[in-house]
């Protein structure tokens, strides 16, 4: 009877499979180790601060650069090319998924893109002088590759996992993404902090720093592309012939899968929650280190410091939220999560300058809640997803995950270009997460998970 209930739910159980699908899990974790250095190393430590420089030394007077004949203001240059490389990811993401699904060749297109995305952050090496339209370019194509293939990795969770595990194994790869985000830190802070002594300038620093990320990236995706397998594909395959041709049949998958969607409006329900409040999260990652040099005057060794410390907690943050979740359920652990965010934000706002005490208080607060809640969300999504649609529908989990997270970057560009004040745009934040917990708590889950054909769990 539980082989049957496995097999149905899309997971081999049995024998020599339960040893195989054990070890597929280990190689999935591998990735999250693999990528989340470019999440933490590039996105949210150096990146932000060094492109925002290299912008302002190519500004005006006035302090505008000119991207495309358009006035923008120095300072909001990293933050619009964050939200213009997330709606790209909107172009590219569902499309991806419906040539996964009816493929079944999910492996290739996601080695495809982890190394798209490690050579261009490699080739942030490059980056120096007033060449911002460059980083912006390497940005924009490093993200677009970095958000495609999250959406493919998590897809591959309710094939590789039991229902009842589904929680722990997302856990688990946050964490070790975690820890390998803090181990890198550690190198970086060594190189950053005595650069001199190695015969560096500080730019120089940070732009070895930047193009590890890339290397690392490229050379640790290699052990899931061997673990990882691909599965039978639900659907026709696409037919052979021109590529044109291919994509065409996957845009019409796309409308399909649009349309199938619509069948599951709680589906639809939990993801607009996501939508909301990770767009907070993702918003929260990307700026914190512009937040702390431009507004609040903290040095980059104090930004790794604080980073690295939010690496550790976030590993430690992620596996104690999964334990919650086992206790009390995963969205009322999730809420939680999101009333802690309220108030870590809040407290952000009130941080007094050149105070790196306090800045270390905040990343605590954030690293305690910022993996769990990531993890759990993308856990209690996979139970709402109909078998044989998983790369599809995490391609629209992915675009609430990042693929529609340019709102909040644009809406601190913004701010930040109207007011001129860092404090006032990280406040705005507030609301995404207020209005995510009331949309969440109206979501009924348990129904949800029914729904879409898949057995509820006792604690969800």
């Amino acid at each position: 009877m539980e082989s049957t209930r496995a097999v149905a739910n899309g997971v081999d159980e049995g024998g020599d499979e339960t040893a195989a699908r054990r070890r597929e899990q280990r190689g999935w974790y591998w990735y999250d180790w693999a990528n989340s250095v470019y999440s933490t190393t590039v996105l949210t430590v150096f990146l932000g601060p060094y492109l925002t420089s290299v912008a302002k030394a190519a500004a005006d007077a006035d302090g505008f650069v000119h991207p495309l004949g358009i006035p923008v203001r120095a300072g909001s240059f990293y933050a619009y090319a964050v939200s213009a490389s997330l709606l790209l990811s909107v172009l590219a993401m569902p499309l991806a998924g419906a040539l996964a699904d009816r493929t079944g060749r999910k492996k290739p297109l996601l080695g495809w893109c982890a190394y798209v995305g490690a050579a261009a952050t490699t080739g942030m090496f490059f980056l120096d002088g007033d060449r911002y339209l460059l980083g912006g370019a390497l940005l924009v194509i490093a993200n677009v590759a970095f958000v495609v293939s999250m959406m493919l990795y998590n897809s591959f969770l309710p094939q590789i996992a039991r229902p009842d595990e589904r929680d722990a194994v997302s856990s688990r790869g946050w964490a070790f993404g975690y820890a390998a985000g803090a181990l890198v830190l550690v190198a970086n802070l060594v190189l950053y902090g005595a650069h001199d002594s190695f015969g560096l300038s500080t730019g120089a620093a940070v732009r070895i720093c930047l193009a590890s990320a890339g290397l690392w990236w490229g050379a640790f995706s290699v052990i899931p592309l061997r673990r990882l397998r691909d599965r039978r594909a639900a659907a026709a395959k696409l037919p052979a012939g021109p590529g044109a041709a291919a994509l065409g049949q996957g845009w019409h998958q796309l409308r399909e899968t649009l349309r199938h969607m619509r069948r599951h409006p709680l589906t639809l329900s939990f993801l607009l929650a996501y939508l909301v409040y990770n767009d907070g999260v993702q918003t929260v990652i990307t700026q914190a280190s512009v937040y702390g040099s431009e507004e609040l005057d903290l040095d980059q060794t104090t930004l790794i410091v604080a980073v690295l410390l939010v690496q550790v907690l976030a590993a430690a943050g992620a596996l104690l939220m999964g334990r919650l979740a086992g206790r009390y359920g995963a969205q009322r652990t999730i809420l939680g999560s999101l009333v802690a965010w309220v108030l870590t934000l809040a407290a952000g706002y009130f941080l007094p300058a050149k105070a790196p005490g306090w800045f270390f208080g905040l990343a605590a607060g954030i690293g305690l809640v910022l993996g769990g809640s990531q993890a759990l969300s993308r856990s209690l999504f996979s139970h709402l997803v109909p078998r044989g649609k998983e790369a599809e529908y995490f391609s629209a989990y992915e675009m609430s995950d990042r693929g529609v997270s340019w709102l909040g970057p644009l809406v601190f560009g913004v701010a930040y270009q109207l007011t001129g004040s860092y404090r006032d745009a990280i406040v705005s934040l507030v609301a995404f997460f207020v209005i995510g917990f009331v949309l969440l708590a109206r979501v009924p889950v348990g129904r949800a998970i029914a729904a879409a054909g898949n057995p509820v769990p006792d604690r969800i």
